[in-house]
This record gives C-alpha cells, sequence and structure tokens, in this order.
C-alpha cells in the first residue's frame, strides 16, 4: 500500500465504486475501504434463501436515476429493462391499470374505477413532469446552478407548483380521484417519512427525484438485479487500478489542512490497525457516519421510513379482481395507496403505532428479467416478489425491534392479502429448511445490515438538486467545509437512489483541483 493516496474512500456502495472508477481511470492512486465483506452496499444481489437458487435485490430495487452519461463514460455493462405495464391499483370489484402503450386501455380502466374525469389531467400532468425532466436532467451532471438558474430553467408555473407549493396541493387540485391522487402521491413519499401536504418540501423533493430520472422518469429493470451494476462497478474500478479493501472498518478520519494530508484510520478483519495519507477523503457513506469518524456531534438523526420484504413465490398470486395476475404485478402494485389511506397511515405512524393497513408496493422482478432465477425455478413459474411498505419510520421499531417487525410484517401482509384472491403466504415457496421464502427488514435492520443510519435509504433528507447557497454555485453538491474531504454517497447534494451521481461528482471535484 502507499503512505498517502491521491483518494481514500470510505464505504464501497454503488457511489464508492464509481469514484474510485473514475479516479483511478485518471491514473489517481485510489484505496476504497468497505467494512463488509463484499462491496455493493445496497446495491446488491443476494441468494437470501438457504438452499434457493434465486439472486434477489436485497435492497435497492430498480433504476431510474443512473445517467447514462456514466454508464458510457465507465463502459459499464449493464442492461436496463423498460416496462411495459406502469403500474395496477386494485379498487373495490376492479382496479386500476396505466398502460403505457394503450392509451385507451388505460383510460378505460380509469373509467372502470370511477376516475374517468381524470384521465386528461393524468396526461397533462404527465406531459408536464416529461418536459421538465427533459429540462432538469442534464443538469444532474453538471455544476450546481443557482437557484435563480433553475427557477428560469423550470418556469414560473413549475417552480410555483412543485417547488414552492406543498405537492398535496398541486395534487389536489389536479385530480379528483382519491385513488389517483394517492398513485401520483407516492413518488413524493417513498422513502419519506412525510405529509404531502406539510411546507418545507420534503416530499415535493422527493417527488422530483422520483419524475427527473432518465429524462423521461421510467423506473427500469436492472438485468440480473442490482448486484450486475455493483459488479459492473467494481469491474470498471479494478481495471482503472484502484486497490478495493474489504472487511475494513474505519474509525477515524482527520481533515488535514492546506499542507497537511488527510488521514484514515481503518482496521482490517485481523484485527491490525493502519493508517494511510490521503490527499482526498472521499466519504460514500452517510454524513451522520462521517461525523463520528470526524470525532464531530452530527446533527438531527436520520429516519428512515419502510419495510423491505423479499419473496420468492412458486406461483403470482391470484387477485379478487380477477385481472391477470402476470400483467397486475408486471409494473408496480399499488395496494391501499389513496390519498386517504396514505395520510391516515401517516397519522397513525406519527402517533407511533404501527399503520392498520399499511400501504404498500409490490414489484416483481422476475416478470420482466427472470435470469435472476435458477433454470428448475424458471421452469416450474416461480417468481421474485418484493414489498414496499410506506409510512414505517425506525422510531416504531427502536424499542422492539423483533417484535415491532412481526407486527409490521403481519399488518402488511394482511394489507396485501385484502386485495387478493388467496393469501400471499400460501403461494410462498420453501427454502432449504422448510422455512418461508420470506425476509423482512426494517429500518433498524438497513442501519445493522449496510450502515444506513436510522435506516435512511438517502442518506438524510434529499436536498434540491441546485445550489441554494452562492458559495455553492458552481461546485459539485459534494464540498464539505473541510477541503480535502468531499460526500461522495446518497447524502451529497444530488444523492439519493442508484444513480452514482454523487460518485461521478466527488471525483471530478477531486480532479479540478489537481
Amino acid at each position: 500500500m502507499h503512505a498517502t493516496y491521491d483518494a481514500v474512500i470510505v464505504g464501497g456502495g454503488h457511489n464508492g465504486l464509481t469514484a474510485a472508477a473514475y479516479l483511478a481511470r485518471a491514473g489517481r492512486t485510489v484505496l476504497l475501504l468497505e467494512r463488509a465483506d463484499h462491496v455493493g452496499g445496497a446495491t446488491q444481489s443476494a441468494r437470501a434463501f438457504p438452499g434457493v437458487d434465486a439472486n434477489v435485490s436485497r435492497y435497492s430495487y430498480l433504476v431510474s436515476l443512473m445517467p447514462r452519461q456514466v454508464r458510457d463514460e465507465l463502459g459499464l455493462r449493464v442492461e436496463l429493462r423498460r416496462r411495459r405495464i406502469s403500474s395496477y391499483t386494485p379498487a373495490g370489484s376492479g382496479g386500476l391499470l396505466v398502460d403505457t402503450a394503450d392509451e385507451a386501455a388505460t383510460a378505460e380502466s380509469f373509467a372502470s374505477v370511477g376516475a374517468g374525469g381524470d384521465v386528461a389531467a393524468w396526461r397533462a400532468f404527465g406531459a408536464r413532469t416529461g418536459a421538465l425532466a427533459a429540462r432538469l436532467w442534464p443538469t444532474m451532471t453538471e455544476p450546481l446552478l443557482s437557484r435563480d438558474d433553475a427557477r428560469r430553467l423550470l418556469g414560473a408555473a413549475d417552480w410555483r407548483d412543485l417547488v414552492e407549493r406543498p405537492v398535496g396541493e398541486v395534487v389536489d387540485a389536479t385530480f379528483g380521484s382519491d385513488l389517483v391522487r394517492g398513485i401520483v402521491l407516492t413518488d413524493a413519499l417513498i422513502g419519506t417519512f412525510a405529509r404531502a401536504h406539510e411546507p418545507g418540501g420534503r416530499a415535493n423533493r422527493c417527488f422530483l427525484y422520483h419524475v427527473i430520472g432518465g429524462g423521461t422518469g421510467d423506473w427500469d429493470v436492472p438485468v440480473g438485479g442490482m448486484g450486475a451494476v455493483a459488479g459492473a462497478l467494481e469491474s470498471a474500478a479494478r481495471a482503472g487500478g484502484a486497490e478495493l479493501v474489504t472487511s475494513a472498518e474505519v474509525t477515524a478520519v482527520d481533515p488535514g489542512g492546506p499542507s497537511a494530508a488527510a488521514e484514515v484510520t481503518w482496521t482490517d478483519a485481523d484485527g491490525t490497525q493502519h493508517r494511510v495519507g490521503a490527499r482526498h477523503v472521499l466519504a460514500a457513506c452517510a454524513p451522520a457516519v462521517l461525523d463520528r469518524l470526524l470525532g464531530r456531534s452530527p446533527g438531527a438523526a436520520p429516519e428512515g421510513a419502510q419495510l423491505k420484504l423479499n419473496m420468492l413465490l412458486t406461483r403470482l398470486p391470484r387477485l379478487r379482481s380477477g385481472v391477470d395476475p402476470a400483467t397486475a404485478f408486471a409494473g408496480t402494485f399499488h395496494v391501499h395507496e389513496s390519498a386517504t389511506e396514505l395520510e391516515t397511515a401517516y397519522q397513525q405512524a406519527a402517533a407511533g403505532v404501527i399503520p392498520d393497513v399499511p400501504p404498500v408496493e409490490t414489484y416483481c422482478h422476475s416478470l420482466t428479467d427472470d435470469s435472476i432465477l435458477g433454470a428448475d425455478l424458471r421452469a416450474t413459474g416461480h417468481h421474485t416478489l418484493t414489498a414496499f411498505g410506506l409510512h414505517m419510520p425506525a422510531r416504531l421499531f427502536a424499542a422492539d425491534p423483533d417484535g415491532a417487525r412481526e407486527r409490521a410484517l403481519t399488518a402488511t401482509l394482511r394489507s396485501i392479502d385484502s386485495v387478493l384472491a388467496e393469501p400471499l403466504e400460501d403461494c410462498l415457496a420453501r427454502d432449504a429448511t422448510g422455512a418461508p421464502c420470506l425476509e423482512a427488514r426494517s429500518p433498524v435492520d438497513l442501519e445493522a445490515d449496510v450502515g444506513l443510519p436510522g435506516g435512511h435509504i438517502f442518506h438524510r433528507d434529499l436536498a434540491w438538486p441546485w445550489a441554494e447557497h452562492d458559495d455553492e454555485v458552481g461546485g459539485w453538491g459534494v464540498e464539505t467545509a473541510d477541503p480535502r474531504i468531499l460526500i461522495a454517497g446518497a447524502g451529497a447534494r444530488r444523492g439519493g437512489g442508484v444513480s452514482g451521481i454523487p460518485g461521478r461528482a466527488a471525483a471530478f471535484a477531486v480532479l479540478g483541483t489537481a
């Protein structure tokens, strides 16, 4: 190892790997330190069920925010597949199906659930957010715009409605159906414990990130699972000459100074302590973790707000509506996510109790990409199913993590079962021990598993993707008060999601100071 590296990267998630790949390919000496025994962080695939040949995307599971520019610049061999079915939402004896290739069928579906009056508004709102995405998305890989420039880019109406007004107010004014309002609002609430109508913009920021990805807002399926994304980035970093060390627990960071290199202290798998110098330290960990490593008091603790379920099914469950399960589960399957149900669940969780009827989004990876299943599972019609429960904040699990997880799981399965013609548990495959192929992870589990403070999937509340202070304009949104320390993870200004944007930005910030 070198005594001093051009860059030491703390954390081997997809953003840390992205930064390592860019810097190593530019000829810089790079050391990446990851506390787990593998890289990938939350962007990983795993055989979660003993003796079962299925690679599930254990934590993150879809890709929208990774620019093609990143894939092209690094030569990543990652295939993303677009889904024809955007979503299906059971309602009454039927359901609302959004088919991106059949506008007539979609309009008929709206009418079948009493939302026919919202068809035109749905199309217009989609066109509006699509146009916004086309304008804003290219800026995500450039130095930060000023707030004034961002306002001019968005235009007065979009700035007013999507930045300044609570997104819930805009959705209420746009759509008449409680069901349609909820479908739209889910994009504002994923991983964010907030009311859509609250001032302050947390829900607005979450909504913005969900609708701009790729310049279209589409959320795509990574062929081979999320591990294929991390694997491609790892290969790029190693090919460039980066040193990647796993089972390496970073214990301290000294920020150095104008004429003194930073220092990173870490312990290897044998318990041996190491100390290396760094011209720059790239924190691909959460900002709260960086504060601890620097010996500083962190700010307000982040709080994640979701329950993640990973399942393997022997078959897709039948629906009460009679819709073909292969169609219903091909996109996002919304369960109890009307605007009223989302608000009720929020109020219950804010009062400290697990929601009676949790809002849930489910997604079947194997309908779009069955390569994650072994040949025998494919031949017998098995499928994976991911469920993402909203409004499950970490506070609900803190006092009794195991008991609360079990109660949340029971409530979530009950919520899903209410729209099925058979219990979901009857469709679960069994692992080699005879246990059902079902894994539940709460925010507390995510903190323990992959180091997300409070289980927050964005590391902390999302920020607007432009400068909010004069000294940020023209920067990369990764700078800190210490010139040698950069944020290279989801907690950066343009963080969140599986994107590589913060990792690339941190690398460019380093290269720009050389």
